[in-house]
């Protein structure tokens, strides 16, 4: 059946831990695929920065939240954040995508998230990005953000946000597919802020080892703002958008899926909600649900006695399914909270409003996010 590959597989791989004869030569094999696809991305990011292939502005500032890794760094919730901070202050947002995994009508993974997360932010999906930006500004955005934009380096950005999560910042050590970066670790001298994600998964002394070793590949050339976020559960909801709180699950017996990027980190955060996890089957990023698939997880659940059934809002949107089998299913919504570098952040945002062609009310609009840095 379909729940197969597990995506952990492919992590146990890249970062080392699995082992024996087959483990060790599917390493010595990705390694040298990993070889021209560096080189590809190498060759690329330096005619861009040559200025030998085109790069093309937008009528409206462009803020970007990319990240240096495939998937999972808590990136959705951090679009998110920024969106309701800049309608807070008056904007009129577009997010713009390339609409991973999406078949043509079909809206993708992450659009449908933020669909449920920003009901009324207009989201446009678009291979041709550029195309997206400007339709976006004809139909009244006045900023654009660029989700997972920071390897699509065609359309002009006024700001390069970089997501980093705390549990996995370095994918692993290795480029694709060999590790899990997209492009070497350099790349994120790009940037102009870097959000550490997850970061109250790990220690103190580990965040500051993270920074330390990214100053050390970027030297002076580190993006200037530096925040940390974590990431939290805020309630439970239901494929029809009923909200529940999280108490609901205090007790009971659960079984988790996820088809997600990190599936180890919605895993930890699961075990601390006081419930039983009892079962927990991590799915390929992107994972296409089938009839079959959700027959296979209700019969798998059932099996182990569970009371409650629980995935990402990512993979709710696809299930469409208030129960499996005779088990309620329910999504752990998450949401982030900026605990250090708020007032920095804030900052370089006032700054791209301030190109924001309404200009004659840019002093009331960006009023709204001075606030204290509870760093």
């Amino acid at each position: 059946m379909s729940l197969l590959p597990d995506a952990d597989s492919f992590h146990r791989l890249a970062d080392g831990s699995a082992r024996g004869p087959v483990a060790a030569l599917s390493r010595a094999a990705l390694t040298a695929l990993s070889v021209p696809y560096g080189l590809a991305m190498t060759v690329r990011n330096a005619a861009y920065d040559r200025h030998l292939l085109r790069i093309v502005s937008a009528p409206v500032p462009v803020v970007s939240v990319g990240n240096l890794t495939l998937g999972g760094t808590g990136k959705t919730p951090l679009v998110a954040w920024i969106a309701k901070r800049l309608c807070e202050a008056g904007r009129h947002v577009t997010i713009v995508s390339r609409g991973y995994g999406a078949k043509l009508g079909e809206r993708s993974d992450e659009s449908a998230e933020l669909g449920i997360l920003l009901p009324n932010v207009p989201h446009r999906a678009d291979r041709d990005r550029v195309a997206a930006a400007h339709a976006a500004a004809a139909h009244g955005a006045d900023i654009v953000i660029l989700d997972d934009g920071f390897q699509h380096r065609r359309l002009a950005r006024d700001l390069d946000i970089v997501a980093v999560d705390a549990t996995n910042p370095f994918g692993c050590g290795f480029i694709f597919p060999r590790g899990l970066l997209r492009e070497p670790l350099v790349g994120l001298c790009r940037a102009q802020a870097v959000v550490l994600t997850r970061a109250s998964f790990v220690t103190s002394d580990r965040r500051a080892e993270i920074r330390r070793t990214l100053a050390a590949v970027c030297g002076s050339r580190l993006p200037a703002v530096w925040a940390e976020a974590s990431h939290a559960p805020v309630h439970l909801r239901t494929a029809s958008g009923t909200t529940m709180p999280l108490d609901f699950l205090q007790g009971k017996r659960i079984a988790a899926f996820a088809g997600i990027g990190n599936p180890a980190a919605f895993r930890t955060t699961l075990e601390k909600l006081g419930s039983t996890l009892v079962g927990f089957r991590a799915l390929a990023d992107h994972h296409a649900y089938s009839r079959e698939d959700n027959a296979a997880i209700a019969g798998w659940a059932h099996d182990l006695h569970a009371d409650a059934i629980v995935t990402t809002l990512k993979d709710l949107v696809k299930v469409e399914a208030e129960h499996l089998g005779d088990i309620p299913l329910v999504a752990l919504q998450i949401a982030i909270e900026i605990t250090a570098g708020l007032e920095s952040f804030d900052r370089v945002l006032r700054t791209i409003l301030s190109r924001s062609p309404s200009g004659s009310t840019r002093t009331q609009q960006t009023s709204s996010m001075t606030q204290h840095d509870p760093a």
